[in-house]
């Protein structure tokens, strides 16, 4: 009896690091996309700021943005 809860301790710590490392992983990954989010409006506001017109910085936004982020706008609209 001993011996089987001994192994059922083990295998219940060695789930608990294995969810925690995955749930590192992703958490480092939704970091890295947020910053692309971020970069990626930053660049529509200096496409702004250079004179450029609202759907041709949009269009610019909705590139960058391709593959990490919901939407048209990059996963975040305001509004004008």
């Amino acid at each position: 009896m001993k011996k089987i809860l001994l192994v059922l301790a083990a295998l219940l710590l060695t789930a608990t690091f294995s969810i925690a490392a995955e749930s590192e992983k992703e958490t480092k990954e939704d970091i890295a996309k947020h910053r692309a989010i971020a970069a990626a409006h930053e660049a529509a506001a200096k496409c702004r700021e250079a004179g450029k017109g609202e759907d041709v910085c949009n269009a610019e936004l909705a590139k960058a943005c391709k593959g990490i982020a919901i939407g048209k706008f990059c996963g975040m609209k305001h509004a004008h």
